[in-house]
């Protein structure tokens, strides 16, 4: 074969190659833009939910009276909000990701994880903490997260069950700043098993989010630090028996649930 054919046949294999190859990195892409986008909204949501409970405690400070006032009314907004404006935008929003995540109507799913949803999931959020709601934004980042995915989902159909794990698992993962947790909390509680086939781009879009959110936020922890230290002696002992109290009454509780 003259080399100008064998060129040709080379460029037109690379050609093909590349063709096949899209879609393929067309969704790898897609994993990593949503975790991305999950981060973002999950430091939003954490901007918002400091703001109202920073809010709410100065309009206490002012008058402890005020909370008779605004609580009650700033529930029934909410409440209201949830119902009719945003509807499905009420619950912690775990339960609602598992169920989007394993029907197969559409509709349904899209009335579940939609990014009205999300939008109405977080002026909820805000104002019930505003009013002095004792809720986190926690599980309503889940849901937000899924939305988000669900919606860059929709280039891909076929991968939008591992979209939407993946954004349910990279809220947790930005919110608590703990990518290994949101790797967990989606295999064992939305996933409910391990799927080799999208496992890898699931933990890319989790890392995504975290690494996001690090980036906006600095490394911080969650719940906190404490400078108290238990020294060694009897109060090891205290810490043995009370482990295992609270295993045995578990076990206890457990028996009696099933």
């Amino acid at each position: 074969m003259p080399p100008r054919f064998r060129t040709r046949a080379s460029i037109a294999r690379l050609r093909s190659a590349s063709i096949g190859a899209y879609p393929l990195w067309r969704g790898r892409l897609l994993f990593l833009v949503g975790g991305i986008c999950v981060g973002l909204a999950a430091v939003l949501m954490a901007r918002c939910a400091d703001a109202a409970q920073v809010g709410f405690k100065a309009l206490v400070g002012v008058s402890p009276l005020a909370a008779l006032v605004v609580t009650p009314a700033g529930f029934a907004l909410a409440a209201l909000l949830a119902r009719t404006v945003f509807p499905n935008s009420q619950g912690s929003g775990i339960p609602q990701v598992i169920a989007a995540r394993h029907t197969r109507d559409p509709g349904f799913r899209h009335r579940l994880i939609s990014l009205r949803v999300a939008f109405g999931k977080i002026v909820v959020m805000t104002l019930g903490l505003a009013c002095g709601a004792s809720s986190g934004r926690e599980g309503p980042t889940v849901q937000v997260g899924a939305a988000i995915m669900a919606a860059v989902g929709r280039l891909t159909p076929d991968r939008l069950p591992g979209l939407i794990l993946a954004g349910g698992a990279a809220g947790v993962a930005a919110a608590f700043n703990t990518p290994l947790a949101g790797i967990v909390f989606g295999i064992e509680e939305l996933g409910r098993a391990y799927e080799p086939r999208s496992s890898g781009l699931i933990v890319a879009g989790i890392v995504a989010a975290g690494l996001t959110s690090l980036w906006l936020v600095g490394n911080y922890t969650y719940f906190g630090t404490s400078d108290v230290t238990l020294p060694l002696g009897k109060g090891w002992l205290v810490v043995v028996v009370l482990g295992a109290a609270g295993g045995f009454a578990g076990g206890v509780f457990s028996r009696l649930v099933i």
